[in-house]
């Protein structure tokens, strides 16, 4: 491997080493691993700084894929495996043994591209929280002009000090339907207040959810932060590239080892390799390159270079369970696409105007509440949609019908993502543990309660005969634990694998500096101690504003 003069390090392909290729003479400061949601963030902010070389690798294909940019495209996304890890737990064992779809995405913008869309941040609490376990600048004030540095909100009547308008990400709000309304009513008449800005001054309520559109298509990170830098000449973004492993001189990250079209390169960063891969796909480069558990990378026949235990542990995610209710008018999306003429309708609709159900995000309206009195903040979610269907991601309901998900927001619950081979192309072990803590357990069977409560109110009166799941019959708590068990899921936002923290369960500083070494940092989901109360995109995108501002203060 060659230097170049002013101390960044050549690319040099190992075929090329062994007279199979040309060799490669690129040259980098910065290496990110993973197009994703603080990818694309760092991507941007850390190539707006034309003396630095930024290449950004990414797994999966560009973003082409129409239904990535159409709202509703979610239902398809989520199941596309060409965009999409398409992850299968572990049997849960609380959960009556079942494994757990987690798509993940494999895609310019990850998880950005596929996911329901929400913008939620979670509460100034979550970050307080960090702030307390030592994390110094984590806190909400620490946090909060990075949010705003982000936002692009259109959505009149927001409290500036807790929006940005100018930033690049797309923020507007669900589009507005009677049902909805008599459901944010409903929950008032239930004691819960309304909010029409859960991510200002406070968050508990119900109101519309803030979604990452803009004019109608999804804002996601690729096209938020990577459309407008593609062509600066000193970002380079490769994709259908995957990681092999990280390589280590010492105790220093130098570079990375990649496998593309059957080709294997050794790519030399000359600064630092920023690890944003995800909650997955982070902790588990890192055990490939023999950062983790030294007892479990020796029995997989993996090199330790650096034992840090901590490593894949501390996963934490939202479990969610769904009730489901008959209508008794039409006016849910089941009814409008029921026939050829309502879907040929709802196309044009979408193509007149960008309106309609293709406009929908997964989730309309948004409830955070307390199931108990003694909770200091909102200890539940809700997800409000004007649709049904028997099973998440299959063919809508026959008949008028809607949903209403209900989600922990902070489970006590801790799970892991482990290797179980050497091999990179093979998935790891994923174990959530979901309802591992009664904690968990108690304040689901309260949530789904909660869920009764709202639909019991006068405002919903004319809207529902009846209810579907969990069905009129099951009324115990014992009932109600047994269809929670059997019948919830993950919402998709796994954390906290890469925990950031100073303590020796930690695996990265505030900084986001892996402990123990140099030249490496990681950015990501897994970095947060603690799951954020809130669906996890809009943290992600606040942690590669401020992990830029970090790295870049860092350098100078």
């Amino acid at each position: 491997m060659g230097h170049s003069r002013d101390g960044r390090i050549f690319a040099e392909s190992r075929a090329a080493r062994n007279g199979c290729g040309a060799v490669s003479m690129q040259q980098y400061d910065f290496i990110i691993i993973g197009a994703g949601s603080t990818g694309c963030v760092l991507a941007n902010r850390l190539s707006a700084k034309p003396n630095l070389q930024v290449l950004l690798l990414e797994a999966g294909p560009k973003d082409r894929n129409p239904w990535i940019h159409i709202p509703i495209g979610y239902y398809r996304t989520m199941g596309d495996t060409s965009i999409n890890w398409g992850y299968q737990t572990d049997a849960v064992p609380q959960s009556g043994g079942r494994s757990f779809d987690w798509p993940r995405g494999k895609v310019l913008g990850g998880c950005s591209s596929i996911n329901g869309l929400v913008y939620a941040r979670g509460q100034a609490e979550d970050f307080d929280y960090w702030r307390q376990l030592g994390n110094t600048g984590w806190s909400f004030d620490d946090v909060l002009p990075y949010f705003r540095r982000a936002e692009g909100a259109t959505i009149d009547g927001l409290d500036e000090d807790y929006h940005g308008r100018d930033g690049p990400l797309g923020i507007s709000r669900a589009s507005q339907n009677p049902l909805c309304d008599a459901y944010i009513q409903a929950a008032e008449q239930a004691g819960i207040p309304a909010n029409s800005d859960y991510n200002g001054r406070q968050q508990e309520g119900a109101g519309y959810f803030q979604v990452t559109t803009r004019n109608g298509w999804r804002s996601s990170a690729a096209t938020a932060y990577l459309r407008p830098a593609r062509k600066r000449p000193n970002l380079h973004i490769q994709t259908g590239t995957m990681v092999r492993r990280l390589v280590i001189e010492g105790t220093k990250v130098v570079g990375v080892e990649v496998e593309r079209n059957g080709r294997i390169d050794v790519l030399r960063a000359g600064r630092e390799v920023l690890l944003s891969a995800g909650a997955i796909n982070s902790p588990k480069i890192l055990q490939l390159s023999g950062i983790g558990d030294a007892q479990h990378l020796r029995q997989l026949g993996i090199d330790v270079a650096h034992d840090l235990p901590a490593v894949g542990e501390n996963l934490q995610d939202h479990y969610t369970c769904r009730s489901t209710y008959r209508c008794s008018q039409p006016v849910t999306v089941n009814d409008e696409v029921r026939n050829w003429r309502g879907k040929a309708a709802v196309g044009l609709r979408w193509l007149k105007d960008r309106g309609g159900p293709m406009s929908l995000s997964a989730g309309q309206v948004g409830v955070f509440a307390k199931t108990r009195p003694d909770v200091m903040t909102p200890d539940v979610q809700f997800h409000f949609m004007r649709y049904s269907a028997q099973k998440r991601g299959r063919v809508l309901d026959p008949y008028s019908g809607f949903t209403v998900t209900v989600c922990q927001l902070r489970p006590e619950s801790r799970g892991h993502v482990r290797i179980a081979s050497a091999d990179h192309r093979l998935p790891p072990s994923i174990q959530p543990n979901y309802l591992d803590s009664s904690t968990d357990r108690d304040t689901m069977v309260a949530g789904v309660r909660l869920v009764r409560k709202v639909a019991g109110q006068n405002a919903l009166a004319d809207y529902i005969s009846d209810e579907i799941l969990p069905g009129a019959d099951v009324t115990s708590d014992d009932q109600l634990l047994a269809y929670v068990r059997a019948n919830g899921s993950s919402i998709f936002h796994p954390s906290s694998t890469c925990r950031m923290g100073t303590d020796v369960g930690a695996v990265v500083d505030p900084r986001l500096r892996v402990h123990g070494l140099t030249g490496l940092r990681v950015a990501d989901a897994s970095i947060m101690p603690t799951l954020v109360s809130a669906n996890t995109n809009a943290a992600c995108i606040m942690i590669g504003e401020k992990a830029a501002d970090m790295i870049l203060q860092d350098i100078s």
